[in-house]
């Protein structure tokens, strides 16, 4: 899609006060959209739309967990006359260490976001695009999406779950003139490490893209029409080399990788 046909259409970024949902925004913003910026942080919402002086921008904070927060945020913007073309799902957060280990609690949480809010959205934007006839979706989920991952037990099923999800509303919706993408990145420098709980391991250190390359492979992967997308070179191969490993080395190579040479 061209840059002109993105001016003045509304882009609606959860997860926006910080990492990947802050550069997904600057790029959108850059393409002339609009922008209905979502997370919990109003703070940090409100520095970034002051940011981008120029682009009109709503803030709204609010906690994606909570079971009406989807139904809610769309009757509020419906009510400002605010229709949405393009839904950023970038939402989420990881845990890290031993799956018995862990706190329910915070495993609940992450669960919800990653997947109930992610699909709630969806569930309840995207029907006005289909209508419309058209409309983008990018759904970020991650390259632990292609492989069983000790110590993110849960996370990468999570993904797991984001990818096909991704994929299979690809196919219904490309007939009714909208567009999903799932985009998988790799390890990001993001806040993700930290409040996941993990220092970086070697792979880690060794692989880290920046985020605003993650976010520029996402779009154009977005707008070209594809379905999914790995961004960087040593990514996608990867996530390619897991179609021809047993899931059982999978899991062996993961843990490995998390836990190798781990440090500040």
């Amino acid at each position: 899609m061209a840059m002109a046909e993105m001016r003045g259409r509304w882009a609606l970024v959860t997860g926006a006060s910080s990492g990947l949902g802050a550069d997904f925004a600057r790029d959108l913003a850059a393409r002339g959209c609009r922008l209905v910026l979502v997370a919990r942080r109003e703070d940090r919402l409100k520095q970034l739309a002051a940011e981008l002086a120029g682009t009109e921008a709503r803030v709204v904070a609010l906690d994606l967990r909570a079971p009406d927060a989807a139904t809610t945020l769309h009757e509020r913007l419906h009510a400002e006359g605010i229709a949405v073309d393009v839904l950023v799902n970038n939402a989420g957060f990881g845990l890290y260490g031993p799956f018995l280990a862990s706190d329910w609690s915070r495993q609940r949480d992450m669960l919800e976001l990653d997947i109930v809010a992610l699909t709630h959205l969806t569930h309840v934007f995207v029907p006005d695009m289909a209508e419309r006839g058209a409309g983008w979706v990018l759904l970020v989920a991650s390259i632990g999406a292609f492989q069983p991952t000790p110590t993110y037990a849960t996370y990468s099923a999570a993904k797991s779950y984001v990818l096909s999800f991704g994929e299979a509303l690809a196919a219904e919706l490309r007939p009714r003139g909208v567009r999903v993408c799932t985009t998988c990145p790799g390890v990001t420098a993001t806040e993700f490490l930290a409040v996941a709980g993990q220092r970086r391991s070697l792979y880690q250190r060794l692989f880290m893209m920046q985020s605003p390359a993650v976010v520029r492979s996402s779009v154009r992967a977005l707008l070209a029409g594809r379905t999914s997308v790995v961004p960087g070179i040593g990514n996608k191969v990867a996530a390619f080399s897991m179609r021809f490993t047993p899931r059982r080395l999978q899991a062996a190579m993961a843990a490995s990788a998390m836990t190798m040479g781990a440090g500040d």
